[in-house]
């Protein structure tokens, strides 16, 4: 069909393609035999075919070393490609190319656990590599393939099916052709894999051929998503569906068809383009009789035309019934996919798959329409399945717990002394057994105390860890930290408790005592600023005073002493009757009393608090301290805590081991000398469920190192961590939480808030820098202000004493008796105008100014 309508519209091609056509009787001999036969019987320019990735590695090597192109429509295999052949040309997807695809679905419903379900042999197992590859990049595991043969009996399907059902996983990815495929979905019905919580999705392999299952497969198939190779609308491709629907009637053309018409009209198209190259073969060796042990392929000819052929093709380029042909590397590029779920109606497509835009519910819509329509699940269902479920199985997961001697507040192990059977309790377990109760579904466990028959553990934390890890526990369940070694065995889920690992010391009562307590308040640094500025305080009164009290100039040297430093040291206790002479010191009192109120008011209440509160304060302040002094620590045995202190360079031989928070309280009791400990290293819920009983006696000193608290240890990719995960946020979010930590620890926590403080209590003189700053500030602008004021006056005296002289010199000169009494009046009214100026001014005037009017007077 595809050369007849090519040659129709090309009459005046130079070259015809004639078909010499072998039938393989579909298998990989018979498609050996016909390939041979072809290229040294017939002398072919090309081969279109095998028509299956089995057949064809054997006739790409044939066609290498004969330098003939095998155009094959239907080997899609990625396997092929290995093979490095030049001249073998895919004119078709190869398998991998949907990988991608799959993927973007599981990644879209967060799907993390898949097992490929694929016939074996090289179509099968070839898109595996890619599978992995493209599911690692989503974090999607891959913990089990299934491999069914093409000569498997419906048994031998059947109980790998049921094989399936007891593991966890249910997402299954069908990589095979239809026969298989019918046969596989069929029995999954029967069993009831297609039932509620299952996921299927199947590869072009199936979904471009779903004409060629039986109604009864489609219907068992009812849920299942499907990716399908995708051929744009265009008029070649309608064109071609119209002519064969007038040849074959009701048989629908599939993408294998589409593939096959380009592939041809793409040869047409390269013959043509070298039509003058000599097409034929290269007989240089040629034997008239052979040995026996000579074979066909020894005098194989090669092609004269293959290299041109083969560059002719990989470059020729057209609008073909499938999309636009062009080779890249030797195949078609696959840019779409549709992705489509099968009903009971038949097919429905719910979106496509594009290499630049991912999952999209329609082509050339915007980002708003990204992922999928709504899909119909098996089990006719609209809930997305979780993908994981507990196997179909009568065996429960079994859950090791940790058999502890003491801290049974987290985990306690108990055995019925009727019926022998373990009884599990405590904090850990009852976090536990809430996650498990606010699961999405059932997941039925049994806790397995991890012990000897004898009924001691069986050994720490760290082989408990391991022994999930191969298999004997498929869970862990306690005060299990999390730590990097053990996530390389396991996976946590989320912590559900508090973080990090801790020292614990005593403490000691330093309630202040003795004879000189009261001297504690204040450091030395303020005793001795203080006592400074009642000096500098009585300095500046007595200068004060000086100018401005007569009779303060009269006292005695010592009596000037004492009166003027017990004004200044009097103001602690009253405030004087008799007030001072000077505005300057009462205005500097006033802002010594109010510093000293201060002072006195913050002194009483550090006092009062130094002899009536209890200090309490750690034996060792930090942890460089603890290691100095040589002392023995403390550890919880059995935990990673003794190889922490080993690594911070404590000898093994300080180390001392407690099971329970009484141990610990009796190895403190009798401190390192009696072969006890004087520091305790563990984490931050044991500390505090010793620190709810003992707050009063011990105390937490720096640094808090890091760890990442408690947690559930499942296989590595247990499909479980992610749902407990957020299971155990939605409890510490809540109240629940509080409510369990109150339950097993703190119901009795009458000193669980106290805290000890490491900081003196002592005011020093930083306190009280700016008051002590504002007293000399002021008292430095009162003495300038009283030196300004004593220099005016002295200056106005000075101004009156000037214009006194320059009248009695005017008239000195008369000698009568009536100007004699002139002068002596005006004698007498400068001296009447001096003596009153000189009371308004007290002491600003000195006596040595009064001479000169005497002598006037005298005159």
């Amino acid at each position: 069909m595809s050369l007849s309508e090519f040659y129709k519209t090309n009459k005046d091609f130079k070259t015809r393609i004639v078909l010499h056509i072998r039938d393989s009787k579909q298998t990989v001999v018979g498609a050996a035999a016909s390939a041979l036969y072809l290229i040294k019987k017939k002398e072919v320019a090309a081969i279109l075919g095998p028509g299956n990735s089995m057949q064809a590695p054997f006739i790409i090597n044939l066609g290498n070393q004969s330098q003939v192109p095998i155009i094959s429509f239907s080997a899609t295999s990625p396997i092929l490609d290995s093979l490095r052949s030049p001249y073998f040309i895919r004119a078709a997807h190869d398998d991998s190319a949907q990988v991608q695809s799959i993927s973007a679905i599981l990644k879209s419903f967060r799907w993390r656990e898949a097992v490929p379900i694929y016939v074996e042999n090289e179509f099968g197992e070839g898109i595996l590599p890619y599978l992995v590859d493209a599911f690692q990049e989503n974090n999607v595991r891959i913990k089990y393939r299934s491999a069914i043969s093409l000569h498997s009996s419906n048994d031998q399907i059947e109980n790998e099916l049921l094989k399936l059902m007891t593991m966890p996983t249910r997402v299954f990815i069908v990589h095979m052709l239809p026969d298989l495929g019918s046969r596989l979905f069929t029995i999954a019905k029967k069993i009831g894999m297609m039932d509620k919580g299952y996921v299927w999705i199947v590869t072009n392999g199936i979904a471009d051929l779903m004409n060629l299952m039986g109604e009864s497969t489609v219907e068992a198939m009812q849920g299942v998503l499907g990716v399908k190779t995708y051929f744009s609308r265009s008029k070649e491709l309608a064109y071609l569906q119209t002519l064969w629907g007038k040849r074959f009637g009701g048989e629908e053309l599939n993408h294998f068809g589409c593939w096959a018409y380009d592939a041809a009209t793409a040869l047409a198209m390269s013959v043509e383009k070298i039509s003058e190259v000599n097409m034929t073969f290269n007989k240089t060796k040629k034997t008239m009789s052979r040995d026996d042990d000579e074979t066909d392929l020894d005098d194989l000819a090669t092609s004269l035309s293959g290299p041109k052929l083969l560059e002719a093709l990989s470059t020729v380029s057209f609008k073909g019934v499938s999309g636009r042909f062009k080779l890249k590397q030797g195949k078609l590029e696959a840019t779409t996919f549709e992705i489509i779920n099968i009903e009971e109606s038949g097919e429905r497509t719910v979106g496509f798959w594009k290499s630049d835009g991912g999952l999209v519910k329609r082509l050339n819509a915007s980002q708003s329409s990204s992922g999928l329509r709504p899909i119909i699940w098996p089990g006719d269902t609209i809930g997305v399945p979780k993908g994981w479920d507990h196997p179909i199985s009568p065996k429960k997961l079994r859950i090791a717990v940790p058999k502890k001697d003491g801290f049974n507040q987290f985990v306690k192990v108990t055995n019925d002394a009727n019926t022998n059977v373990p009884a599990t309790s405590g904090f850990c377990i009852e976090v536990f057994n809430t996650v498990i109760d606010q699961m999405p579904y059932d997941v039925p466990f049994d806790y397995v105390p991890f012990e000897t028959p004898d009924g001691k553990s069986d050994g720490n934390y760290d082989e408990m860890v391991y022994r999930v890890f191969l298999g004997e526990y498929d869970g862990a369940v306690g005060d299990i930290t999390i730590l990097a070694n053990r996530s390389a065995y396991v996976d946590f889920a989320l912590p559900y408790s508090e973080s990090g690992i801790v020292f614990v010391v005593p403490v000691k009562d330093e309630r202040e005592k003795g004879e000189w307590v009261f001297l504690k308040p204040l450091t030395k640094e303020l005793w001795l600023l203080t006592a400074f500025s009642f000096l500098y305080i009585g300095m500046m009164v007595w200068i004060f005073e000086y100018h401005a009290d007569e009779d303060f100039r009269t006292h005695k040297m010592s009596d000037k002493i004492s009166n003027v430093f017990y004004f200044s040291f009097s103001t602690l206790f009253f405030a004087h009757r008799k007030p001072s002479e000077s505005f300057f010191t009462r205005a500097l009192v006033v802002v010594w009393c109010f510093v000293l109120l201060i002072l006195t008011q913050s002194y009483t209440a550090t006092l009062t608090s130094m002899l009536t509160v209890q200090e309490l304060r750690p034996t060792v302040r930090h942890m460089d301290d603890l290691k100095k002094s040589g002392v023995n620590v403390g550890y919880q045995s059995g935990s990673f805590t003794f190889e922490r202190l080993k690594l911070m360079g404590y000898e093994e031989s300080r180390l001392k081991a407690y099971d329970s928070p009484q141990e610990m309280r009796e190895l403190f009791l009798n401190k390192s000398s009696d072969g006890g400990i004087d520091a305790a290293f563990d984490e931050v819920p044991y500390v505090k469920l010793f620190m709810a009983k003992y707050c009063s006696e011990y105390s937490i000193i720096e640094p808090t190192f890091k760890a990442d608290g408690f947690g559930f240890a499942f296989p590595l990719g247990s499909p479980l961590v992610p749902d407990i995960s957020r299971q155990i946020l939605n409890i510490t979010e809540g109240d629940t939480m509080k409510r369990l930590e109150d339950k097993w620890f703190y119901g009795d926590r009458h000193c669980l808030d106290s805290t000890t403080t490491d900081t003196p209590i002592q005011l020093d003189h930083h306190s009280f820098r700016a008051l002590f700053l504002m007293v000399f500030v002021v008292s430095v602008i009162l003495l300038l202000l009283m030196w300004g004021s004593k220099r005016y006056k002295e200056r106005r005296v000075e101004e009156i004493e000037l214009v006194a002289r320059d009248e009695v010199n005017e008239e000195g000169n008369v000698v009568d008796g009536d100007e004699a009494d002139d002068n002596e009046h005006h004698v007498v009214d400068v001296d009447t105008a001096l003596l009153r100026h000189k009371k308004l001014t007290s002491t600003s005037i000195p006596t040595r100014r009064a001479t000169p009017l005497l002598r006037l007077k005298s005159a």
